[in-house]
């Protein structure tokens, strides 16, 4: 290189940098989403079945709505976080922070209007603080682990009728208990695509006891009879499963969510149905 010449090799290399450093700081604003997709079915299907058995829609359950989204998008970020293990990620803490005082926020004001909330607040935080340590240590995945955070995401059924009328009914438990035995049913669905939890054994034991633990829903009269037959189609679902194992295990995951889907919108239409006034 000669005096003459530019040392371009400095220039391009500052003028490369550049970019880099200010989308490490644009990153600092970019919102977190959990990528859990097949949650946020199980959260609006709940919520919408509360809302159904409140037959009526209010400000309060708009609020409580954004109160449930923004509860379940704060677990995103503190689990990537704890996840870190030693390193702190200011965007992590950043938008688990901004999601926590929305929810906590509208939680309370919600609180202000319904005392009886207070039951379904405690059950969250304890739900939340029991997935924390599983996901520290690395139990996430775990079958006892899925099947509580699956019934603290119901609980957005029992938050959208008791935010609605203010009022809370011990049929609540039916309701929460249903969307929580008919969509525990994906844990043990899904690990069948897995080969290391490939058994049938954890499924069909699974789908027996929930069985009779709707029967007895309906017995004790905490269920209708047309909510608890809506149950049937988390078994026809498996029955088709069982029958076409091969297509299951290899079909691409956007499949296996349509299947999913499918079956959570039509228990949403038959759950809705049931809980219809006599007389309208």
């Amino acid at each position: 290189m000669t005096l003459s010449q530019p040392d371009l090799s400095q220039k391009s290399s500052v003028e490369q940098s550049q970019p880099l450093s200010s989308s490490r700081l644009t990153a600092w604003y970019r919102p977190t989403f959990s990528p859990e997709h097949g949650v946020y079915v199980i959260l609006l299907v709940s919520f919408l079945t509360g809302a159904a058995a409140a037959q009526h829609w209010t400000l309060a359950t708009t609020l409580a709505l954004i109160c449930a989204f923004a509860g379940f998008q704060a677990e995103h970020p503190f689990v990537l976080q704890i996840k870190q293990r030693r390193s702190w990620k200011p965007r992590f803490l950043l938008w688990g922070g901004v999601y926590s005082g929305i929810a906590l926020g509208l939680a309370a004001y919600l609180y202000l209007q319904t005392p009886q909330l207070l039951w379904l607040y405690v059950g969250a935080i304890v739900a939340f603080g029991m997935d924390a340590i599983s996901v520290f240590y690395r139990q996430q995945k775990s079958i006892a682990n899925e099947l509580l955070t699956f019934a603290a995401v119901c609980l957005a059924a029992p938050l959208a009728y008791m935010a609605t009328t203010g009022t809370w009914t011990v049929t609540l438990l039916g309701l929460w208990g249903l969307n929580t035995l008919f969509f525990s049913s994906a844990i043990f669905t899904v690990k069948l695509r897995k080969p290391k939890t490939a058994s049938l054994h954890p499924a069909l034991l699974y789908h027996s006891i929930a069985t009779v633990m709707v029967g007895v829903l309906w017995y004790s009269g905490w269920l209708s009879a047309i909510a608890a037959l809506s149950f049937g189609i988390v078994l026809l679902k498996f029955g088709l499963i069982l029958g076409w194992q091969d297509w299951y295990r290899t079909a691409p995951i956007q499949r296996v969510a349509l299947l999913e889907t499918s079956s959570a919108l039509l228990f949403l239409a038959i759950v809705s149905i049931s809980l219809l006034p006599a007389k309208l």
